[in-house]
């Protein structure tokens, strides 16, 4: 089964500064770049990139597989987009979870064209039997399948035409080493700094015709957690802001007001980001506490916290994780405006120990 976008949000998380697709990605695909030239940040990666695929075709062949991975948001599909463009192939796009047997992925690779590219969205979540026929696939071209049981079954091999597979995932480390290994090139993703989300925030704008002033994209760009999906939809609850205050250009004090009204703060954090540091420091006194019982505090599931808050609370210095469970830093604390006791300085001086 194939879609033009995978749309699935594996937490049912409605928050504007999720990095998950969601309602809001309506008009992604028309801000998509569709050349490495036109695509923002990841320098390193497109360099290189450019490098495999002159490469590849100047030799006639298709790229190798390439794998993507790093936190929601960052570009990987539009990656995707990109190198089929450039390497003149048609590209497909599914997801992990939708291929439940091996049958469905039999169906994909067999109606590939030479040249294709199939894009598996969080590769990680691929089911075990379906992971092994990708093996031959990937490393082969062919498609080794069983037909019958018991002392009758035999094995017919299936050629493929030659096709790039592109895997995405959030969690490389979560992916089986013989399936990595057939990875011929690996990208990590870093988040984006300000001054790239402003011009991501620009162009768009531009693409979606929003008069924006630069103070105003640089305001959205330093609350956009690092992740261009966050800036472009921040950018579009900005502009509607504005359009119902009757204002033709976006201006500071509309991106003010908006992200102010979304409880945005400054560095990005929303109430939940923040009633997750509440609860360290108020209930817990900035002890060290388990995930599922900060969970259960906050009335959020843990595997959400782990996967969709922590990350950014960590880069930010926020938060660690320790031994004995989360525990908020220094920098939350000022952060919230908390003044630090004696007794949390001990714990924070017990991690800085821990680590050492």
């Amino acid at each position: 089964m194939f879609f033009d976008e995978f749309e699935g949000d594996e937490y049912g998380d409605d928050r504007l500064v999720k990095s998950t697709k969601g309602e809001y990605d309506a008009e992604e695909n028309a801000l998509r770049p569709k050349t490495l030239d036109a695509y923002v940040g990841q320098s390193k990666v497109k360099e290189n990139l450019t490098v495999y695929m002159n490469a590849a075709k100047a030799r006639g062949e298709a790229l190798e597989h390439v794998l993507l991975y790093g936190a929601p948001g960052l570009g990987k599909t539009t990656l995707a987009h990109i190198i089929a463009n450039e390497m003149g192939g048609q590209l497909r796009l599914t997801s992990a979870p939708a291929i439940e047997r091996g049958g469905d992925l039999a169906a994909i690779l067999t109606n590939l064209n030479e040249g294709d590219v199939l894009f598996i969205d969080e590769i990680h979540r691929l089911n075990h039997s379906v992971e092994e026929i990708l093996y031959s696939a990937m490393e082969d071209y062919a498609l080794d399948i069983i037909v019958g049981k018991g002392p009758s079954a035999r094995n017919i091999r299936f050629s493929l035409k030659k096709f790039t597979l592109i895997g995405a995932t959030t969690r490389a480390g979560m992916i089986a080493n013989p399936l990595r290994d057939r990875f011929g090139i690996v990208c990590r993703l870093e988040m984006y700094t300000p001054e790239e989300l402003e011009e991501i925030v620009a162009r768009s704008a531009k693409t979606l015709n929003i008069s924006i002033e630069k103070e105003a994209s640089r305001e959205i760009s330093k609350r956009s957690r690092g992740t261009p999906r966050i800036a472009n939809r921040l950018l579009k609850r900005v502009r509607d802001f504005a359009t119902v205050k009757g204002n033709a250009c976006v201006t500071l004090e509309d991106a003010r007001y908006a992200l102010s009204r979304m409880e945005i703060d400054e560095l990005g954090l929303d109430e939940t980001d923040r009633n997750i540091l509440r609860a360290m420091v108020e209930k817990f006194d900035g002890r060290p506490v388990g995930l599922d019982t900060l969970a259960a505090t906050v009335n959020e599931d843990a595997g959400t916290i782990e996967d969709v808050y922590e990350p950014y609370l960590l880069q930010l210095g926020f938060i660690a994780r320790t031994p004995r469970g989360r525990m908020i830093l220094r920098g939350g604390y000022e952060h919230l405006g908390y003044r630090i006791t004696e007794e949390q300085k001990k714990q924070i001086s017990l991690f800085d120990k821990d680590e050492n």
